[in-house]
């Protein structure tokens, strides 16, 4: 199975980095891991609601052009299914059996996904409705990647 992550600047802070490269790590026994970054838009203080539109659709274009044809897209939005650890791991487990080799998780920049890459997902997933920053999230969806595997292996880890 392959797993990319597109996912929109930069990471700088090392304890971040560092927890994402140890679960990159832990991640190579059960997939193919690629991690993609598009670079951010600089959103002004007081921004308009049709400026952030515009941060969103260039952010959304180079997103775009990053997503492999025929690979199955999962967009990271707050109005995505809410599945806990358990049904997650299901969920990844039925899109491989119906032969899903490839997935895509789409992480927006702090002004979230623009409607064209929420249109081209095939699937939106929220871990909470509880607003997460973009940097954090990839740490927490390779964790909740990670912790799908071991579960559908029946390996000791998820309590």
């Amino acid at each position: 199975m392959k797993i990319t992550i597109v996912a929109v600047g930069k990471i700088k802070e090392k304890y971040l980095t560092d927890a994402m490269t140890e679960y990159a790590k832990r991640l190579g026994r059960y997939c193919s891991l690629n991690i993609v970054e598009v670079t951010d838009e600089k959103t002004p203080d007081g921004a308009s609601e049709m400026a952030e539109d515009k941060i969103r659709m260039r952010e959304g274009e180079r997103i775009l052009q990053k997503l492999p044809d025929g690979a199955f897209v999962i967009a990271l939005a707050l109005d995505g299914c809410a599945p806990d650890s358990l049904e997650f791991a299901r969920q990844m487990e039925r899109w491989n059996v119906n032969g899903i080799s490839h997935m895509v998780f789409v992480i927006g920049g702090s002004l979230g996904l623009s409607r064209e890459v929420l249109a081209r997902a095939d699937y939106r997933l929220s871990f909470s409705r509880l607003t997460f920053p973009h940097q954090l999230m990839r740490v927490i969806l390779l964790e909740q990647i990670y912790r799908s595997f071991r579960i559908r292996n029946h390996e000791p880890y998820h309590k």
